[in-house]
């Protein structure tokens, strides 16, 4: 009995709180605060995308660096062992 109690409980409790929210979305204060959400979800992409563009260009200086060096590195151990024949 007690177990059908909670059950009716948690029922009444979800069935409140899902009116609630949807009074709230439906009212004037709802529709600002979803375009709010909006907008500030857009601005969140777009400073993401802003981010990913700029670590991307980090990594590709990183990366033909490293290239750099590699074909340096290289150039010194072909001298090296020239020198050394």
């Amino acid at each position: 009995m007690l177990g059908n109690s909670k059950f009716i409980a948690g029922l009444l409790v979800g069935a409140a709180a899902g009116a609630a929210i949807a009074i709230l979305l439906n009212s004037e204060k709802g529709k600002e605060i979803i375009e709010d959400l909006k907008t500030a979800a857009n601005k969140a992409g777009d400073e993401l995308k802003d981010a990913a563009g700029r670590l991307e260009a980090e990594l590709s200086a990183v990366v033909e660096k490293g290239k750099e060096y590699a074909e340096n590195l290289g150039e010194q151990v072909r001298n090296f062992t020239a020198l050394n024949n």
